[in-house]
């Protein structure tokens, strides 16, 4: 009863917390820390121990899988430099710079207990840091690098970490620790990959929902434990088997199964994240008690924290700057590679939140060291350090700096510029495996409907005020309010007891799928489409279609070929990387697009008023209207 009472108190905390921060626009992990610390000390809550296995076993795999199917691997690939020299390079070098520091400080803790301490708060955490830094709208390639390091740096510090361990009870070599962590990572890959394939096989061919989406909440054990049984990386053949899995999946037949997989998931990675940090505050107040009768003594004890916190803060620059800029000395890379603007690499310095992993780790070492309870108190330090002083002031870091996430329109233009080659590849399939016999209107309705999908995408490139006027909103709306008198009806005629359970189930399970896709682009553009509003139109843009040519400034333009080899003169005197070219089509003015640190294109318009510009990269034809937000 305890525990299931516990498991209950757990999750109605952790949603509750959640709600409240998310609609008072806090950041949920701290939020939560401090809850758990709060609980702590409230006399009715038990003490709450952290199993390291629980965490290790339990929750690290189901998290880094979650993350893992998520991650691109075409991206991962791109970065794949910079994540081994943060998720091996950096996690080495903290591991060694830490426990130097730690041995320095605290001569009474032998080097190998000082360098399990370095593993320990090395790796920064696979949660804290990619959910803070998607909530305050970083630009892609920072949030695909943090994403990557976090899926392998755990994998690099907990083979530390068990190195560390083996030499607190004797001696251990440099060749050691090499070859283990070569066989750990080797290991890791070829157990990875394995379960990775034998789960695709069962994939292919079983076709049932249920039976799938098992074997996918099953699949993060498939290949952490065998790989643990050989004494490799579980951590790492669990990564490798979600980046194969979440590659292959979409291209197989089964979209049911991809849909439940991706909903149950969402639900699992809700729950495990958030848990974490409410288990790291509820460790505070035994953690403290436990080093009050040390001999070292209370100032030494926390004054040595400090310095181990601020250390920690500092080692990270230390080693990002070096590690962007430096492999870019090399003209080969950087030819292929440009170095990006400083404000990134210090934005990737600083979001380096650790989290429970780092508490599940030092909770691992033998009860006998020497002084155990200081080098726990010192990694709850760092990760609370670090959660609230990186997490409280990375928002306002990337402000000052002027860094910015996605641009929304290039997003949505891509969007649609996608959804025009799928359109075409279907009506182009549609057209081959036709028949004579074929109905000509399934025919027509086939292909209008793949059409108007299609120009819903282009619809989001107009105005947000007309979101909802748009033709495929205003569908949505309507449709969302015939499902509702629909159901009403059903769930009537349910009552009457006239119709078999099964018949209800089944015309109520199609509703809610047809739903569930209408609600996808309510989300999309952040308005209630069931609200059965009609806005007046605007005198300056009634009657004026979206799309094409659908402003004075887009039919008034002429033509403006794009030179050979654009540039962004300005990015080329300021020392920046434009991410996407655009072209003033009435001055020939090429600067880079919003995404990029200068958005000099944007700049460009503000300072001339111009205001038709186009793309200036390869196979990109279209056109902007900056006054009245247009595409043509």
């Amino acid at each position: 009863m305890d525990v299931s009472l516990g498991l209950l108190t757990l999750v109605v905390v952790v949603c509750a917390a959640s709600a409240l921060a998310r609609h008072l626009n806090l950041s949920v992990p701290l939020l939560l820390v401090v809850v758990g610390v709060i609980g702590s000390y409230l006399p009715f809550i038990p003490v709450v121990k952290l199993d390291p296995e629980l965490v290790l076993v339990g929750i690290l795999p189901p998290l880094l899988y979650a993350a893992a199917i998520r991650t691109s691997l075409v991206e991962f690939r791109t970065n794949l430099r910079s994540i081994g020299l943060l998720s091996v390079g950096y996690v080495i070098f903290g591991t060694v710079a830490i426990g130097l520091i730690v041995w320095w400080l605290l001569p009474e803790i032998p080097l190998a207990a000082a360098f399990a301490l370095g593993a320990v708060v090395a790796p920064p955490d696979a949660v804290a840091a990619t959910t803070i830094a998607r909530r305050v709208g970083l630009p892609r390639r920072v949030v695909s690098l943090l994403e990557g390091e976090s899926l392998v740096n755990d994998a690099t510090a907990l083979v530390l970490l068990r190195t560390a361990i083996v030499a607190i009870g004797g001696s251990v070599t440099v060749w050691q620790v090499a070859s283990d962590l070569a066989f750990a990572a080797g290991g890791g890959v070829i157990v990875g990959l394995i379960a990775a394939w034998l789960l695709l096989q069962i994939r292919k061919r079983v076709r049932n929902v249920a039976i799938n989406t098992s074997m996918s909440l099953a699949a993060p054990f498939v290949a952490y434990l065998p790989a643990e049984g050989i004494n490799a990386s579980g951590v790492l053949a669990v990564v490798v088997a979600g980046l194969v899995i979440g590659t292959k999946t979409p291209a197989m037949p089964g979209g049911a199964s991809r849909l439940s997989q991706r909903s149950n998931w969402a639900t699992v990675q809700f729950l495990l994240e958030n848990s974490v940090f409410l288990l790291i505050g509820l460790q505070v107040r035994s953690v403290i008690e436990a080093t009050s009768g040390d001999s070292l003594g209370a100032a030494r004890i926390w004054g040595a924290c400090a310095v181990i916190l601020v250390a920690v803060l500092l080692l990270r620059p230390i080693w990002v700057f070096p590690a962007i800029y430096l492999p870019r000395l090399i003209p080969k890379i950087r030819k292929a590679d440009p170095a990006p603007p400083w404000q990134l690499p210090a934005i990737v310095s600083w979001a380096g939140m650790r989290g429970v992993v780092t508490l599940a780790a030092v909770f691992a070492l033998p009860e006998d060291v020497a002084h155990r309870p200081v080098l726990v108190l010192a990694a709850l330090g760092v990760v609370a350090g670090t959660l609230v002083v990186q997490g409280l002031s990375l928002p306002w870091l990337v402000r000052i700096l002027g860094v910015r996430g996605p641009d929304t329109k290039a997003d949505a233009l891509s969007q649609a510029a996608l959804m025009d080659q799928a359109t075409a590849a279907g009506i182009e399939n549609l057209r081959r495996h036709g028949r004579p016999d074929d109905p000509p209107e399934v025919l027509d309705m086939l292909e209008r409907r793949t059409q108007e999908r299609n120009r819903a995408a282009w619809e989001r490139l107009g105005r947000s005020e007309l979101a909802d006027r748009t033709p495929s909103k205003r569908y949505v709306q309507l449709r969302l309010l015939m499902l509702d008198a629909e159901r009403a009806r059903v769930l009537k005629l349910r009552r009457t007891g006239e119709y078999a359970h099964e018949v209800i189930g089944e015309v109520l399970e199609m509703l809610d799928v047809e739903e569930s896709m209408l609600d996808s682009s309510s989300e999309d553009i952040g308005v209630d489409l069931r609200a059965e509003t009609q806005p007046a139109a605007r005198p300056d843009t009634a009657g004026v279609p979206l799309g094409a040519g659908g402003c004075e400034h887009l039919r008034a333009v002429g033509e403006h070929p794009v030179p050979q080899d654009p540039e962004c003169s300005d990015c080329v005197r300021e020392g920046t990387s434009p991410v996407h070219l655009r072209m003033c089509l009435l001055c020939g003015n090429v600067g880079c697009c919003d995404s990029s640190v200068g958005q000099h294109a944007t700049r460009h318009f503000r300072e001339t008023g111009h205001p038709i510009m186009c793309s200036a990269e390869p196979r990109e034809l279209w056109r902007w209207c900056y006054i009245d937000e247009l595409l043509g």
